[in-house]
C-alpha cells in the first residue's frame, strides 16, 4: 500500500511538472512575469499583495489569481486595488497546482498583463512540491510565527527564491529575533535575498517594490540570451 501511494504521488508530480513547464513557456512567450506567494495562514499574504498591486498599476499592468479553500474574501479584497483578479477555490485540497492554474487562466489574455501575481492557499507544506509556472516564488514569514519556521519548514524554504519578513513593526513588541530568522533562513537557502516589510505602516515596502521591478527586468534580460 505504501508504495502504491507513493507510485501515485510521484505520477501526480510528474504530470504537474509538464503542466508547469507547459506554464513556464506560455508566460515568457506572452512576456508576464509571475510571481507567486507562498505563506502560512495570517502571515499577511493578502495585504502585501494588496499594497503591492496599488503601488505597481500605475506603471505596470498588473492582475492577480488567489487561492482559498473558501470563500472569496481575499479576491473581494485585491479587487479593490482596482486590477484584474481572479478566484480560485480549491475546497479540501491544501495548494494550487499547474492545472488549476491554467484553468483559471485558460481566457485570460496573458499578453495584456506585464506582471502577475499568484496567491498561494496559506499553507507552509503541500504548496512546495507544485511548480506553478512561475518566475518568482516568494515566501512569507511573519514576526508573529516565531524565528525558527524555516528550520521547521525547510522544504518551502528552499524551493523559494526569496523571504520576506512581514508585520516588521511588531517585531519589538513579539520579542522576534531578526537574526536568529535570518540565520535559519540562510540554514536552509543559503544565499536567499530576504527582505524585512510592513503593510500595515509602509517600512520597507518600496525595497520590496523596487525588488520586484528588478528580478521582472532580470529574467526578461536573462531570457533574451
Amino acid at each position: 500500500m505504501t508504495a502504491r501511494i507513493v507510485e501515485v504521488r510521484q505520477d501526480i508530480l510528474k504530470k504537474n511538472d509538464l503542466l508547469a513547464r507547459a506554464l513556464r513557456s506560455r508566460f515568457e512567450e506572452a512576456g508576464v512575469f509571475v510571481v507567486s506567494l507562498v505563506s502560512s495562514p495570517g502571515a499577511g499574504k493578502t495585504t502585501l499583495l494588496q499594497r503591492t498591486l496599488a503601488a505597481l498599476r500605475s506603471s505596470l499592468r498588473v492582475a492577480a489569481v488567489v487561492g482559498d479553500l473558501q470563500t472569496d474574501n481575499d479576491a473581494r479584497r485585491l479587487a479593490e486595488a482596482g486590477v484584474p483578479i481572479r478566484q480560485i477555490t480549491t475546497g479540501t485540497v491544501c495548494h494550487l497546482d499547474a492545472n488549476m492554474l491554467e484553468q483559471a487562466l485558460e481566457d485570460w489574455d496573458l499578453r495584456a498583463l506585464d506582471v502577475l501575481f499568484v496567491e498561494n492557499v496559506g499553507n507552509l507544506v503541500c504548496p512546495a512540491s507544485y511548480d506553478l509556472g512561475e518566475a518568482l516564488r516568494v515566501v512569507l514569514l511573519s514576526v508573529t510565527e516565531g524565528e525558527d519556521k524555516p528550520l521547521k519548514y525547510p522544504t518551502i524554504f528552499g524551493s523559494a527564491d526569496s523571504a520576506v519578513l512581514t508585520k516588521i513593526d511588531l517585531a519589538d513588541v513579539v520579542d522576534f529575533d531578526r537574526d536568529a530568522a535570518r540565520q535559519a533562513i540562510e540554514a536552509v537557502r543559503p544565499g536567499m535575498d530576504v527582505l524585512e516589510v510592513s503593510s500595515r505602516s509602509g517600512v520597507g515596502l518600496e525595497a520590496w517594490i523596487n525588488y520586484l521591478q528588478a528580478m521582472r527586468t532580470h529574467a526578461f534580460a536573462v531570457g533574451t540570451h
